[in-house]
């Protein structure tokens, strides 16, 4: 490494800087192990647990299928998949690099809500592979979260997993994202006396994220939402869109604009960054009055938020020496752990929507303009989004 730890410092909220020794130690030989549950200390421990007790086990399960997640983890395990292709603030790492990040996923699911959960890192990018794959693996685990899978891959794989396997399986990337934003944008509006269904909202990035939280904030009441990509606004006016971006067009920009940030973000109430670009002062200083900026991107936000908050009401960010930390972790271990006690089928927009309400609800009396959302370490928080989406799941149909 060329550069010295003093030079690759960040910051805690308590302002202590983190140096490269000090992460390089917590990740040393990996961040996950497993824990036995069941004492193997005498010779009689060993034969329940292993030969010849474990016998009598397998042939329950053989017989009644559904003894598997009583006598075994499967029912509390969630597959961390990534191939490696979208690493947050990192790119197309692969999947040995994506490897500490989906340990470290793993170490929040457990931190958090009481999850197991094992990396599965896959050494191939195909569609087709990577669904063929989890079918196989169907039978060692309870739930998928997909991970750090690059946009436009990442909606169709997403789509095949759920259409697969029986169990929940959500795209974090996309869905956590959404989730946590939309928590985050009710807060901001409660503070600043809004509606939803007033609001012009300007999204910037057009992959994973930015398409999940446009089409969250529309099913929750948002009329005009824009979004732009690296070519500018997404629209019916333009002819060089996939499909999911025409998808998109379809029914978003109702006002018709056309060009880039500065036209959409004129008369905007809110801007939410999901890429690696950025903006303009002024062009926040053009959105209309009591804005609301959220800068999400790692580690450099669009806009820095000592000078987005010079012209904005309510400013957030994805790191955690800002307020307003937006971090998927307030959704995922919840949603997870929530969508198992129901025994849920699959994930639905509803138990989206609930774990984005019983986020907000964590808030409580003490919502402020730099309190709009719980600390990612509120122990609160997991307990809450678990019973809202367990509750929801069952409100929907698809708990057994």
């Amino acid at each position: 490494m060329t550069s010295t730890p003093e030079d690759r410092t960040s910051s805690t909220p308590t302002g202590q800087p983190i140096t490269d020794e000090e992460i390089f130690a917590a990740h040393e030989s990996g961040k996950l192990s497993v824990e036995l549950r069941a004492p193997i200390d005498t010779q009689r421990d060993l034969s329940i647990a292993y030969t010849p007790g474990v016998a009598q086990v397998s042939r329950a399960i053989a017989r009644e299928r559904d003894l598997v997640d009583k006598y075994t983890w499967t029912d509390r395990l969630v597959a961390v998949v990534s191939d490696g292709t979208a690493v947050l603030g990192l790119g197309d790492v692969g999947p040995r690099a994506s490897l500490p990040v989906m340990e470290g996923k793993s170490a929040l699911f457990r931190a958090f809500a009481g999850l197991n959960s094992i990396p599965l890192v896959l050494d191939t990018t195909d569609p087709d592979e990577i669904v063929e794959t989890l079918t196989r693996l169907r039978p060692s685990f309870g739930a998928v979260n997909l991970e750090d899978i690059s946009a436009p891959r990442c909606f169709e794989i997403e789509r095949r997993v759920i259409e697969a396997l029986d169990c929940p399986v959500m795209h974090d990337d996309q869905h956590g994202t959404a989730i946590v934003v939309l928590a985050a944008l009710k807060g901001a509006l409660k503070h600043l006396g809004k509606d939803i269904v007033t609001l012009k909202v300007v999204i910037s990035g057009a992959g994973a994220a930015g398409v999940a939280c446009a089409k969250i904030l529309h099913a929750a009441g948002v009329p005009d939402i824009v979004v732009l990509d690296s070519k500018g606004v997404i629209g019916t006016h333009r002819d060089d869109l996939n499909e999911f971006k025409t998808d998109l067009a379809s029914w978003s920009n109702p006002r018709g604009l056309a060009g880039g940030g500065p036209e959409a973000l004129q008369g905007a109430d809110v801007f939410i960054g999901v890429s690696a670009g950025t903006i303009a002062e002024e062009c926040v200083a053009d959105m209309n009055d009591d804005a609301v900026v959220f800068a999400l991107s790692n580690p450099d936000p669009e806009i820095h938020p000592d000078v987005a908050a010079k012209h904005a009401a309510v400013v957030a960010t994805g790191r955690s020496d800002f307020p307003n930390q937006i971090n998927n972790v307030l959704a995922f271990p919840g949603v997870f752990a929530g969508a198992l006690d129901a025994d849920a089928s699959r994930i639905t927009e509803g138990m989206k929507l609930a774990a984005a309400e019983a986020i907000l609800g964590v808030v409580g009396d003490d919502l402020a303009a730099d309190h709009i959302v719980p600390s990612p370490l509120d122990s609160r928080v997991a307990p809450a989004v678990r019973q809202a989406v367990a509750d929801a799941a069952r409100a929907d149909g698809v708990a057994r």
